[in-house]
């Protein structure tokens, strides 16, 4: 998920804010809708006031003119008559991307509060830090901001063909990029090599920066790269990988959603190796 256009980011809250303000209330990982399943939206606080819905409160900014807020209600809360509670990942495709990026934006911000009541450093209870949206330690001045966890995606490419990995944890038939966390000391570029040798056995080589996407699940910076297969046999790890395949252009397995930076990544690489000096025409 991208910044929406038009969305200018704050943490100060204004000194008023309008009934119509939206209202990203989540209870533990699940957000708070109106609608139906079928076309759900997010309520203003006008919604939650009238329903007795509270909890606390993170500014977020503005879109175009409405406040944006993050609601953190309790991990227990249920939905009252007229809401429900979503997974944001049921949301996709049922909201529109910027109302969604909004939403993947609140869930971290209430994520980080959530799990950051207590000093890490002390266990003393923390608050509110002023300027800033930072919890901070009253006793031993520690302070922690929302965290966010780089991870590298790389599409491997050997010439008209893609290396496609379906992940244990992943539903389905469903193939990908191949991801993971940086490690402390590590470079993108490292963890690339050392992810791809240790998931799938194989050398890459001619890394090439792709595009980043803010990855809520719960608080990644997923940054995504092309590679250029550079020699070895595959080997996948079985703790990590069920399957993993090389796949030509036009024979590609089930993929993951349009929302995703990977698809987005695998969309353009395809769209650039069809048009490559030889290609044979599709259909």
């Amino acid at each position: 998920m991208h910044t929406p256009p038009g969305f200018v980011p704050s943490h100060v809250t204004p000194s008023t804010l309008a009934a119509t303000s939206l209202a990203f209330a989540f209870a533990g990982m699940k957000l708070l809708v109106v609608g139906n399943d079928v076309t759900p939206a997010i309520p203003s606080l006008e919604d939650l006031d009238a329903a007795g819905v509270t909890g606390t409160r993170h500014y977020l900014g503005n879109l175009h003119g409405a406040d944006c807020i993050a609601i953190a209600l309790a991990d227990d809360a249920s939905a009252p008559a007229g809401f429900a509670l979503a997974g944001l990942r049921s949301l996709f495709l049922k909201l529109p991307e910027p109302t969604l990026a909004l939403a993947a934006r609140a869930f971290q911000v209430v994520e980080w509060d959530r799990t950051h009541r207590f000093c890490g450093r002390c266990g003393t209870p923390t608050r509110d830090k002023a300027g800033e949206r930072a919890r901070e330690c009253p006793a031993c001045g520690y302070v922690a901001y929302p965290r966010v966890s780089p991870a590298m995606m790389v599409l491997v490419t050997r010439d008209r063909e893609l290396l496609l990995a379906r992940a244990n944890r992943f539903p389905g038939a469903m193939y990908s990029a191949l991801a993971g966390f940086v490690e402390p000391g590590e470079t993108i570029e490292d963890c690339i090599h050392r992810e791809v040798r240790e998931e799938v056995g194989v050398e890459v080589a001619d890394l090439c920066y792709f595009a980043s996407q803010s990855w809520s699940f719960p608080h990644s910076l997923m940054i995504a790269y092309t590679a250029r297969y550079a020699g070895g046999e595959l080997k996948p790890d079985p703790t990590e990988i069920a399957d993993v395949r090389w796949f030509g252009v036009d024979a590609l397995p089930d993929l993951p959603s349009t929302v995703s930076i990977a698809r987005r990544l695998i969309d353009t690489t395809v769209a650039r190796l069809r048009d490559l000096p030889g290609a044979m025409p599709v259909g």
